[in-house]
């Protein structure tokens, strides 16, 4: 029999957690999932790091790229977490780690690495875990590929190529299909809105989850200009469907709000713009790799979305009916928002100020704040076994 998954948990069964990854400094947080987040413990994610760094300055080629990770992605620091999510046991993380260009599963007991995997290319990014929590994705950033693997194992099940700078993966249809999300070239400086052309292939990618195959790919770029947005950025950020999955809601580069996408009509039906904070920069180069919104979450029943508001410098709950947001909760760079495991409330990382703030779907309002490691960046649920403590030195 499965174990029970519950928010404690007793010897064991499975407790369900918050995972934030700290981009920066190589580590995981481990919160309570609700409430007042208080924090659980803290897992180093990249025991292995000695090694890699000697692979990586042995190798010319991989060095150059290493490096120009740290100064231009990572703003001058080396990229080590980027998304994270556990094993169905609870005995484990898997994280993506986008300088060191691979996918590792380290031990919640230990602290030891279980697995590796080496994505192509030169840097690894978001990843997605399929509803079964069997299965994880990755994007590998600068290959045009998405790896599925067995998240056990981390074996390779499969691929299937992409757009230019694969980032988001989202599973639908109960694990049958898989949507990725291109971005394009966002570490340039042609930001200028006629350069946009120099930006790359920007696509949705639907593909099989079980074979793989691609079945369908999206550009935004006409569904825009059809909508009669041809001023924005057709490079899909974070994005989220509502339950039924009939809509997409979904950020772009270079824009304060977010976009609603019929799937089944397969149109851009509204537009949501959300205030700019007059402090932020004109200077679209200095957004951090072409972001002006970053982050969007749902509550349960679809009816709010909370936004994180990168270089605006704020988080806000919106009603999707009216699309008219609530408070502006200042924040410090926020950079992801996920969902609190009982759906009240959002959870937006503050990257800027090493911390986590949760808010109240219902009221818009702060709640909760901690402090977490260095660059905090994606937010997953997950579970570690109901006895866990942290292992030494994590």
């Amino acid at each position: 029999m499965a174990p029970s998954r519950n928010t404690h948990g007793t010897p064991g069964t499975l407790r369900r957690v918050l995972f934030v990854g700290n981009n920066w400094d190589g580590t995981v947080d481990v919160l309570e999932p609700v409430g007042d987040l208080r924090p659980i413990g803290r897992v180093n994610a990249v025991p292995d790091l000695r090694p890699r760094l000697r692979e990586i300055y042995s190798s010319p080629v991989r060095l150059a790229f290493f490096l120009r990770v740290r100064q231009v992605i990572g703003e001058g620091h080396d990229q080590l977490v980027d998304d994270v999510y556990s094993t169905p046991d609870g005995s484990a993380i898997v994280v993506s780690r986008p300088s060191l260009a691979d996918v590792a599963c380290v031990s919640l007991s230990t602290g030891e690495l279980r697995w590796r995997f080496p994505v192509a290319g030169f840097r690894a990014d978001h990843m997605a875990l399929s509803p079964d929590g069997t299965t994880v994705t990755v994007s590998a950033f600068t290959a045009r590929t998405v790896h599925v693997l067995d998240i056990e194992t981390g074996v390779e099940k499969g691929s299937f190529p992409t757009g230019d700078m694969p980032h988001e993966t989202v599973f639908t249809d109960g694990g049958r299909r898989l949507w990725n999300m291109s971005v394009g070239f966002v570490w340039t400086d042609f930001d200028a809105r006629w350069q946009d052309f120099t930006k790359g292939d920007r696509h949705i990618t639907i593909a099989d989850a079980h074979t793989h195959e691609v079945l369908r790919t999206i550009s935004m770029r006409s569904r825009l200009d059809a909508f009669g947005r041809p001023d924005l950025s057709h490079a899909i950020r974070p994005s989220v469907f509502s339950p039924d999955e009939s809509r997409l809601y979904f950020q772009v580069s270079f824009f304060n709000g977010f976009i609603e996408y019929d799937v089944a009509k397969d149109e851009i039906t509204r537009v949501a713009t959300l205030p700019a904070n007059p402090a932020t920069p004109p200077d679209r180069t200095a957004w951090i790799n072409d972001s002006r919104h970053h982050g969007i979450s749902m509550n349960r029943d679809g009816s709010k979305v909370c936004v994180a508001g990168v270089m605006d410098n704020y988080a806000t709950v919106v009603d999707v009916a009216t699309f008219r947001h609530g408070p502006l909760i200042p924040a410090s760079q926020p950079y992801w928002a996920a969902a609190t495991a009982d759906g009240s409330a959002a959870v937006v990382s503050e990257s800027a100020a090493d911390r986590v703030t949760a808010i109240d779907f219902a009221t818009g309002r702060k709640t909760a704040s901690v402090e977490v490691g260095q660059h905090p960046q994606r937010i997953r649920l997950g579970h570690t076994r109901a006895d866990w403590s942290p292992p030494a030195g994590g």
